[in-house]
């Protein structure tokens, strides 16, 4: 087996995209920890499903990867006349797991929760505007967490986000307040090319000096103040921030239209065929609209503006 998932690793996943290389490679590798010293003819569908139930900890859409990976590995050995029959074939996840789990549903923060997001107890003021700027941008936490300085136009109010696999290359408005928000940011990156530097000597190291922080950093910055201040908000994610614009926005007034196109969504039906203008000024107005709100939440509660948000 440790052979055939050398020869796997060398022949098929070299041709996958990179994310799926990641994926399937962390996925072989629990596969040879159970079975590497198998025989492949020797494997049966008892052993697939003790590989299944070995990583009983993992998450049911993880678990499915695992018995994806194994598929397809014995897929590759059948083509190899390894085997005669892939012992993977008819093992189910639903059989052994029940049936995938509901899609947890985004939230939509109240005012009130984000009067406390927008100002969290966090000894890092990186995350506190990090943070601020995910929520008043609706962008993916993978561009904020890759920005580099240069597409970061300040006398613009401009933000460049380069084409990527999860949107299409675009402007992003920047509000006063995200202005200065992002200011502040770059000036403590100091000398690094990336507004949120690594901030691990050995991140920095890997990537020859300079790097970006980390996938999972503000998730597990906001996890923690959640877990160690414990505020009156419900747990959420970076992703949930966005969700929360778009339904908040759609409350001001702003068009589902525009709401839309500012999580760089594309539109849908005839509009996203043939509709190429991009609505800056109107994203801009709508953006502008949205950072005042977030700004009048950001006062504390206790005070005369946190009353007046609370009941908006």
């Amino acid at each position: 087996m440790r052979e055939l998932i050398a020869d796997y690793k060398a022949l098929a996943v070299v041709t996958l995209a990179k994310s799926t290389q990641r994926s399937y490679n962390r996925n072989l590798q629990r596969i040879e920890t159970s079975m590497g010293a198998l025989l492949v003819s020797d494997v049966e569908a008892a052993d697939v499903v003790a590989t299944l139930d070995r990583h009983e900890d993992v998450g049911w859409v993880e678990a499915n990867t695992l018995l994806i990976v194994l598929k397809a590995i014995f897929r590759h050995a059948a083509g190899k006349k390894l085997i005669n029959a892939n012992p993977a074939v008819g093992v189910e996840l639903s059989a052994l797991r029940g049936k995938r789990p509901a899609i947890r549903k985004r939230l939509m923060l109240t005012e009130a929760e984000l009067g406390q997001i927008m100002n969290p107890q966090m000894e890092t003021r990186e995350n506190v505007l990090s943070i601020r700027i995910l929520a008043a941008t609706g962008v993916r936490v993978s561009e904020l967490d890759t920005a580099q300085k240069k597409d970061v136009h300040l006398s613009e109010a401009r933000w460049h986000i380069p084409k990527s696999k999860t949107g299409s290359e675009m402007d992003i408005p920047l509000a006063p307040p995200v202005v200065k928000w992002f200011r502040e940011l770059i000036e403590l990156a100091a000398d690094s090319a990336y507004v949120l530097p690594a901030r691990a000597r050995g991140r920095r190291a890997r990537h020859g000096g300079d790097a970006h922080i980390s996938k999972d950093a503000i998730r597990e910055a906001i996890d923690f103040w959640l877990k160690t201040h414990s505020p009156n908000v419900r747990r959420f994610t970076p992703h949930d921030l966005r969700s929360t614009m778009k339904s908040h926005m759609r409350a001001l007034g702003v068009s589902r239209d525009i709401s839309e196109m500012c999580l760089n969504h594309k539109l849908t039906g005839i509009e996203g065929v043939y509709d190429v203008h991009s609505y800056y000024a109107e994203r801009r107005q709508a953006l502008d609209l949205w950072a005042a709100f977030l700004e009048r939440c950001r006062v504390p509660a206790d005070s005369h503006m946190g009353r007046l948000c609370r009941a908006a």
